[in-house]
Formats: C-alpha cells, structure tokens, sequence
C-alpha cells in the first residue's frame, strides 16, 4: 500500500510539473484560427507561376524551388505598393542566393485595396481602416504550400519591402504562430498594429532602416514627431523586450553601417536591426552599402 501511495504521489507531482511547464514555458506562441487556414484554389498559369484566390480577392505568386523539397524552409517575398511578383523578384534576386541554401522561395502579389481608388496592388498592413484580408490570406498561402510540398511548417519567414515590409509587422504581431521570423527593410509598423500589440510577441525580427527614409519615423532624425506611427527605435525595443532578450552583439557592417543583434540563452528567437548612414527608402544595394543584402537576411534566417 505504500509503495502505490507514493507511485500515485509522484504521478501526481509529475503532472503537476508537465502543466506549470506547459502554462509558464519561455516564448510560448498562442495557436490563432490562422494556423488552419488553407488555399483551395490554385491554378498553375506558367512554369513556376500560380493564380490563388482567397475570400474572393485574386493574387498570384511565382514559387522558386531548391534541390532539396522536404522539410525546406520558406520564404514568403512581399513586394512594395504598386508593385507585383515578377518586378520584386527582378529587384532583388534573393531566390537565387536561397534556393542554394535551401530555401524554397515564393514571391507574391497583393491586391488592390477596396478603399484605394488608384488600384494599386499591395497589402492591407493596417494604415488603412479596413482592407483585405491579407493576414488571413498570406497564412492560407503558407499554410497551403507546406502542406502541397513538405515544406517545414516551422520555419515559414515573411521578407517584405516598404509597403510589403510593413506587411511584416502586421504578421510579427497577429500571426506568429504560422511565421517563425519576419525581415522589415524600409517599413515602419503601422499606427494600429502599435496600438493592439501583444505584450508577448515570440517571433524573430530583422529591422533594416535607412538614415534618409523619409517613409520611416525615427528619432534618430526627429521624423518621429511628425507622425502618429511609432519610432522605428521603439518598434525595435519592442521586439527586444516582447521576447525577453539582451544586447549580444554590435558590430559594423559593410561600408558604414551598423549592426545590432539581441538574443538570449533561454530563446531561439533574435532581434537584429541594421542602420545604414545616407540609406534611402530602397532595397539596399551592395555598391551602396558594401552588404549583400540577400546574404546577411538568410543568415538572419538561418539563427531562426
């Protein structure tokens, strides 16, 4: 009988410790009704390129494919507004350094907004009122090309440019649990997307900031002042503390730039911010800044 009660007692405690490790785990990620949307409506239209539909709304998007299928990461591309798959894909080339590493790559189309009587293709980031449903949408897509190509559903990161990138911090806050990491180059976080954030936000986050954006509040040249959208400063800070990390690393790159990196023991996830001196709001050239851009972004990637 003693020996059962103290069986029964451990049983007991062992549990005890599975739940508290369960309820009080580091970096835990809420699952949201994202992670179980799926695209039911993709039509092949050229090699490589696919027409998709979601909630009524047509995108297209050219997927780029390594050697290696299974369990590949996957990089979703976002381009800026007015732009498309094709001319994203054209500007920067990151398919061909990825697909090298192993990255399989998809570059996608937005869509014109209801509320934007130029229709200009791009992404509902929340600086508008309402919008498409991009969120749903770009989940639906990853979740889709996991699930048709083995990809690893774990390591799903979102790469945007200006509109695009400001796309990323949208889905840094409201669907980590489909995006393991994001890279924001030119975008600020919209004003909504500041004000509903999370206190906890388990993502990996890469900010890259130009001195001359104009299009990126900063304290650093006191256009912050005049905008309702945060500091990119506090943005960065935000990350940082949502995920419980310390300063690990600041070093220089490229020309003149600089290169801060924050990270902990306790977390797979890190924060790393690049700051280019005389940076505009464009995809950052290595004749400019001495940094292969693609290069420095999939080593970003590779630490998720």
């Amino acid at each position: 009988m003693k020996a059962s009660k103290v069986l029964v007692v451990l049983v007991v405690i062992l549990i005890s410790i599975l739940l508290l490790y369960f309820i009080f785990r580091p970096n835990q990620t809420e699952i949201s009704e994202y992670s179980f949307f799926i695209l039911d409506d993709v039509t092949e239209i050229g090699e490589g390129e696919y027409l998709c539909s979601f909630e009524g709304v047509n995108h297209n998007y050219i997927l780029d494919l390594p050697d290696r299928i299974d369990d590949a990461p996957l990089v979703i591309m976002l381009h800026g507004y007015g732009s498309n798959a094709r001319s994203f894909r054209l500007d920067t080339g990151f398919e061909k350094e990825a697909n090298l590493k192993g990255y399989a790559v998809a570059y996608v189309t937005g869509a014109p907004s209801p509320e934007d009587s130029t229709s200009a293709t791009g992404w509902n980031s929340g600086i508008g009122k309402s919008g498409n449903n991009d969120v749903g949408f770009l989940c639906a897509l990853a979740n889709y090309l996991c699930k048709t190509y083995s990809f690893d559903s774990n390591r799903v990161f979102a790469v945007g440019f200006s509109n695009g990138a400001f796309m990323t911090h949208r889905l840094a806050t409201e669907a980590n649990d489909v995006f393991a990491a994001a890279v924001s180059v030119a975008g600020l976080m919209p004003e909504s997307v500041w004000n509903s954030r999370p206190d906890r936000c388990s993502i990996g986050f890469f900010q890259i900031t130009g001195e001359k954006d104009d299009a990126v509040p900063k304290y650093s040249d006191d256009s912050a002042k005049y905008t309702n959208a945060p500091a990119i400063e506090d943005v960065v800070e935000y990350y940082v503390n949502a995920n419980a990390l310390d300063l690990s690393e600041t070093c220089p790159a490229g020309k003149k730039a600089i290169l801060t990196k924050y990270s902990s023991p306790d977390s797979v996830k890190e924060i790393w911010n690049l700051f280019i001196p005389d940076g505009r709001h464009s995809w950052p050239s290595e004749s400019f800044t001495g940094i292969n851009i693609n290069e420095l972004i999939l080593e970003f990637l590779d630490t998720q």
